[in-house]
């Protein structure tokens, strides 16, 4: 029977993804933690589609094992979404550097996931069959409107884990000023939050990876 993609859940407490994801026509895997995880990619056959991770597991957290599965030659073009509990921005965008495709932070709403799984297996497909190296904007497909220079400059230094606080000191300029500069920026990209823009950024080039 053919499915919507199989997904691998690294969680230590994966029985809600184990019980509904089925449900909705995705084949799951699971592993409690990251060493299991990476068994597993190391033993199966068949690929998998999309990888759910959780960032607080025992044995192996969820940023060595997104570093070792983004090393691995095999396994590195999966794409991944980070659990998290933890919602802090400059934590989430360090995790983009390793290679994250998204994020959904803990508790998440059942519905929202499967959004996002959803979209982030339509983007790979896409990518796959035009052999496109760079991927779809994850958040909207709304246009994008240009960024200032100094737009630029300022996410560029949120992409690299720079407080408001560090970017105002850098910049000579007051912390409400970059506070502007940046809710300027997350309406012409149509994001939310710094790491969606960090990600979007890096996804359509408008910042260096």
């Amino acid at each position: 029977m053919s499915t919507l993609g199989k997904i691998l859940i690294i969680d230590d407490n994966p029985k809600l993804l184990e019980d509904a994801l089925p449900m909705y026509g995705y084949e799951v895997k699971s592993a409690t933690d990251g060493l299991l995880g990476l068994k597993i990619l190391s033993e199966e056959k068949e690929p998998f589609d999309l990888i759910l991770l959780d960032v607080v597991m025992p044995n192996l957290d969820g940023w060595e094992t997104l570093k070792s599965i983004r090393d691995n030659e095999n396994t590195k073009h999966i794409p991944i979404i980070m659990l998290t509990a933890v919602n802090e921005d400059n934590k989430q965008i360090s995790g983009l550097k390793f290679g994250a495709d998204d994020y959904i932070t803990k508790p998440f709403i059942l519905p929202n996931l499967l959004a996002r799984v959803e979209a982030l297996l339509r983007r790979s497909n896409w990518s796959n069959q035009k052999k496109h190296t760079s991927a779809l904007p994850f958040v909207t497909s709304q246009p994008i409107s240009p960024l200032t220079s100094r737009e630029k400059e300022i996410l560029q230094l949120v992409a690299k884990g720079a407080s408001n606080a560090d970017i105002a000191q850098k910049l000579f300029v007051r912390e409400v000023t970059v506070k502007t500069h940046l809710n300027s920026i997350y309406k012409k990209l149509n994001v939310d939050n710094r790491v969606q823009a960090v990600l979007l950024a890096m996804q359509t080039q408008i910042i260096d990876s």
